[in-house]
């Protein structure tokens, strides 16, 4: 016998991967370019120049150093890098025993959620969110807590995040810019969040985290600001993930930060080193940590995700469709042309338009469209989203 709920996790991929493979097999049969597929968050823009530059030179140097193990929390030189980073870019003091590196942002997220999270404890998460969240607090024997973000705007509604904490809450996640409204939190809600937290701290007598997952800091448009969270609520742990900045989402690179601040910080980053060890996520990758190290402040080039970004929400706009202007990341949200998602999801298909339907990020009638594909890509499939429109149109006479 095996473990009935990995089998039932392996068996039933997630929505995403599962749209992902169907368009690989689609691909494979029309060709590629017939294919219009937003299913994964997988960047089209290449890795900075410096990204290659630093692995080749790192790669003439002796073995050990490039291929052996580092300490189990990452080499001490990549966390005071980026300890060093953090602190010049927000005015913090951390240091390299703040930092454990993590094979991508689901290890930091999983390995904080086990880190602070025992058998019964509550996570609260935001719907829409990313599917995965419930994954990781259900498999540390926690229980997830949806609570929806306000419609329209995907904005945090802080009245429902109060009314649904509990004695048993022990984290809240947050992510801004967010996966897969494109929304970005302001700073004065996020102010308004931690003061909430702490008068339900003072009412239950213990400490309520924050888990801010952040792959997609750097990503944002105009001059929107993406507040640094643990400045404004000290009991915040970071997750990060250079995926989407550097457009390594394959090297499987990250962070978690355990901020000094934070309530009872060392015995929390103990608890994350004994995480990382129980869940097998220790050493990241040591090629990788010695990359981030060298090109820790190298820029994300986010001008094709802009030009990608307006091109297919004005497309779209101009056909009709209802769409959510997204502030960051490189998602566009866009509310289905029927109650069911799923359905629709299903019919965009029949125009080769690959979608991911909002139900498995906690909501109904929506869909996630990918926009980190080649531009062709885009320019290509707004033809088909305007025959769909079409479809439906005529459906309703």
């Amino acid at each position: 016998m095996v473990n009935q709920r990995m089998y039932e996790l392996g068996s039933e991929p997630s929505a995403i991967r599962e749209l992902f493979a169907y368009g690989l097999a689609r691909k494979e049969e029309i060709g590629a370019e017939n294919v219009f597929d937003f299913s994964l968050g997988n960047p089209s823009v290449a890795a900075p120049e410096a990204v290659k530059k630093a692995a080749l030179e790192l790669l003439e140097m002796p073995a050990q150093q490039v291929h052996g193990y580092t300490p189990a929390p990452g080499a001490p030189g990549v966390r005071r890098a980026i300890a060093e980073s953090l602190n010049h870019r927000f005015g913090t003091a951390y240091s390299a025993e703040n930092l454990y590196m993590t094979v991508g942002a689901a290890a930091s997220i999983s390995i904080s959620i086990n880190a602070l999270g025992a058998p019964g404890d509550e996570f609260m998460v935001i719907a829409p969110y990313f599917p995965e969240y419930r994954v990781w607090i259900e498999n540390a024997g926690c229980v997830c807590v949806e609570t929806p973000a306000r419609i329209g705007s995907f904005q945090l509604d802080i009245q429902a995040i109060e009314d649904a904490v509990t004695e048993r809450t022990k984290a809240v996640i947050v992510n801004s810019p967010n996966n897969p409204t494109g929304a970005v939190y302001p700073e004065c809600d996020l102010v308004e969040l931690a003061n909430t937290l702490r008068r339900k701290q003072d009412e239950y007598g213990h400490p309520i985290y924050l888990i801010s997952d952040e792959p997609y800091r750097e990503i944002v448009y105009g001059d929107t600001n993406v507040a640094f969270i643990p400045t404004l609520f000290e009991n915040t742990l970071v997750c990060y993930s250079y995926s989407k900045s550097l457009s390594l989402p394959g090297e499987r690179i990250g962070y978690v930060l355990v901020p000094p601040a934070a309530a009872d910080a060392a015995d929390v980053y103990a608890a994350v080193c004994g995480a990382g060890r129980a869940l097998g996520y220790v050493c990241a990758p040591t090629l990788f940590q010695g990359v981030i190290e060298k090109c820790v402040d190298v820029p994300c080039n986010v001008d094709a995700y802009r030009e990608n970004r307006d091109a297919l929400y004005n497309g779209l706009a101009k056909l009709g469709y209802e769409c959510v202007a997204p502030q960051g990341a490189f998602y566009l949200w866009m509310r289905a042309l029927e109650p069911d998602a799923k359905a629709f999801s299903e019919r965009a298909k029949k125009h080769e338009l690959l979608v991911v339907p909002s139900d498995s990020f906690g909501i109904e009638g929506w869909v996630r469209i990918g926009y980190c594909v080649d531009r062709a890509v885009i320019d290509g499939a707004l033809p088909a989203f305007a025959a769909l429109m079409r479809e439906y149109q005529a459906e309703s006479l």
